[in-house]
């Protein structure tokens, strides 16, 4: 068992993650990165990102896709416009997830990963072929680039996201569990889904969030690590039980307030560490 390095996940210029001088001051190990605009994706960004990373001893574990006309405003909104799963944008964000897998190649990294969007629940939906075989692409073109993708939970039910991997009949597609969104979405009780899927999960999210009292119909709320209803102790322990050993990845988005979104964050890396050295003790 490694010895859970604790991570954040970060942005250079998209996406809600923490910006470069605060992954810097935070003196974190590891970092998922959200896929810079297209415009820094060249190779030679890449590179320099690389030798920043060098430099200051920091591994990037994952590079996170997302896109142009994605919103997380409410649940029927996320169901029309994320991921690959909206019929009319899909072969566009294909093809940017592909070149995201190369950018993430230039990087050194063997993990590319995105909201996948809603999968329907029955596979006998019409569209469900259609998304199969757009994630067997993918991970054919990230097996191209020796690596994994991964998918994020959240609106999938643990039974649902085994179903669709198994439909998908591709060893390097695995699965990135953030507990928090099983309860923002109302897809399940996070630690009975986490012991679920367990074999496939190879990274993780570290977030917390309080269910909504419509689960499933609107979103529950993000609230501090610790201070939510995962139970941080309980989820570290059963990751220890399906024998995850990667990096604990602290997702916080508060774009709106970086001063207390360095502080919450701040106060999570405590939380892991004194549950990591108790679990693990």
């Amino acid at each position: 068992m490694s010895s859970w390095p604790i991570g954040v996940f970060a942005s250079i210029d998209a996406g809600l993650g923490v910006a470069w001088p605060v992954i810097r001051e935070l003196g974190l190990p590891t970092i998922q990165l959200h896929a810079p605009h297209a415009d820094n994706r060249t190779p030679e960004a890449a590179q320099k990102f690389k030798s920043q990373l060098d430099e200051h001893g920091i591994q990037c574990t994952a590079v996170f896709g997302g896109f142009e006309g994605e919103s997380y405003a409410d649940i029927p909104t996320v169901v029309k416009t994320v991921g690959l799963v909206p019929p009319a944008t899909r072969q566009a964000r294909l093809k940017e997830m592909m070149e995201i897998s190369d950018f993430a190649r230039v990087l050194g990294v063997d993990c590319v990963a995105l909201h996948i969007g809603f999968v329907p629940h029955d596979p006998a939906d019409a569209d469900y072929e259609g998304i199969v075989e757009v994630t067997q692409q993918l991970c054919d073109h990230c097996r191209s680039n020796e690596q994994f993708l991964h998918l994020e939970t959240g609106q999938e039910t643990a039974d649902g996201l085994l179903t669709f991997i198994d439909s998908v009949e591709r060893d390097n597609l695995k699965i990135n569990f953030d507990p928090a969104n099983m309860i923002l979405y109302g897809s399940g009780d996070p630690i009975e889904a986490l012991r679920k899927v367990g074999s496939h999960v190879r990274s993780v999210h570290c977030k917390d969030g309080v269910w909504s009292d419509q689960p499933g119909i609107t979103f529950g709320r993000e609230v501090p690590l610790g201070q939510g209803d995962v139970g941080m102790e309980t989820y570290l322990k059963t990751l220890r039980e399906i024998g995850y050993a990667g990096p604990l990845t602290i997702e916080r988005e508060i774009p709106e307030d970086p001063a207390r979104q360095k502080a919450e964050i701040g106060d999570a890396i405590e939380l892991l560490t004194k549950i990591r050295g108790e679990v693990l003790a």
